[in-house]
């Protein structure tokens, strides 16, 4: 009898807990599906020209490819990889040889400038934030590559000179090479070249080559374009359209077809079951190269590396610094992110044999 008078208080508490529990996880079902499961990571206007200051000043279409590029960090180390790989290669072999990779076209036509595409890969937190900020932030991006121009101007940094053609169409400038077979790239340091100093991108690496110290921009040697204009992703394939604030490829609005970055306006209305199978069906990385899948998916993790898909509803594919960064330790003091090193033979603008008339 003690035992069940023991026993009885704790049967009748049951009684009346129970009938209440379908309601209480009926109501955190409720506020589980009402609430958007991606919160969207917005870059301020001073962080988004601190990204693009080291791009801003690169001729129209060469901006456009490196935007488009960016939304492709994994390729680019595979490219920038390969590169190495077949430095014997030079003019219309390397086309040639280019054009049978299955990257994008953006990253094809960085071939043609191997020392930006180094230069990414090697920055390759700045890279994916890049990528990031253009895939969620278009409108934005190319509008500070505009405030960063103007800055460069009003300093009196940028001008027209024999290497290129600054104009201005309305509000916009616009960056033309001089001649039209020849592109030179502008060396500067993007951190003082806009008068105020600008506050340096975290991990970015000086690279040789695009880096020249003082607030002025000077040219190297220039690159010859015709080899590489007759496979439909070359120079003459890209420009900006400033006035709808996007990339024209091949006479048409570029789409980035990259799973490497969420688009979070898309996800950000997504209930989680759905965000979850669509975002683990798409894959966060698509490596072609077993050597590159390693890379981004193999490795342990370092300096604030997170593996892609922990990423989902905070920061785009990448961890690391504010949203997107990828890991720097893959880049972090000139090392490729795949252990290579330099090449030799810098040229001012670019190298590989890439100097001179081709």
């Amino acid at each position: 009898m003690n035992r069940l008078r023991q026993i009885l208080p704790i049967l009748l508490s049951c009684c009346l807990v129970l009938p209440s529990v379908p309601e209480v996880l009926a109501s955190q079902a409720d506020q589980s599906a009402t609430q958007p499961q991606v919160q969207p990571a917005q870059l301020g206007s001073a962080q988004l020209q601190q990204l693009v200051a080291p791009i801003a000043l690169y001729p129209d279409a060469l901006v456009a490819q490196v935007l488009a590029a960016a939304t492709y960090p994994d390729q680019v180390v595979e490219a920038d990889r390969w590169m190495q790989q077949h430095s014997e290669l030079r003019g219309e072999q390397l086309a040639q040889e280019v054009d049978k990779q299955t990257w994008d076209p953006s990253v094809k036509a960085l071939t043609e400038f191997p020392s930006v595409l180094a230069n990414m890969d090697k920055n390759l937190s700045w890279t994916s934030s890049l990528g990031d900020a253009y895939i969620n932030q278009q409108q934005d991006v190319m509008n500070a590559v505009q405030v960063m121009r103007q800055r460069a101007k009003e300093a009196g940094n940028l001008k027209t000179t024999s290497q290129e053609k600054v104009g201005e169409q309305g509000k916009t400038v616009v960056i033309e090479p001089a001649d039209p077979d020849v592109v030179y790239v502008p060396v500067y340091d993007p951190w003082v070249v806009y008068g105020a100093p600008i506050v340096v991108w975290p991990g970015w690496y000086w690279y040789p080559g695009l880096f020249v110290p003082g607030p002025g921009i000077a040219f190297g040697v220039g690159f010859g374009i015709g080899f590489f204009s007759g496979f439909g992703w070359g120079w003459y394939d890209w420009g900006p359209d400033w006035h709808h604030h996007r990339i024209i490829y091949n006479h048409t609005t570029y789409i980035s077809h990259s799973r490497t970055f969420i688009n979070r306006s898309y996800y950000a209305n997504r209930t989680r079951g759905n965000l979850n199978h669509e975002f683990n069906g798409a894959r966060t990385l698509q490596g072609r190269n077993p050597a590159t899948t390693r890379a981004f998916h193999g490795a342990a993790p370092q300096r604030g590396f997170a593996a892609p898909h922990t990423q989902v509803g905070h920061a785009g594919a990448f961890g690391g610094f504010n949203h997107g960064g990828m890991a720097r330790g893959y880049s972090f003091r000139g090392q490729s992110s795949f252990g290579g090193g330099f090449r030799s033979g810098f040229g001012g603008g670019g190298f590989h044999g890439g100097g001179g008339r081709r």
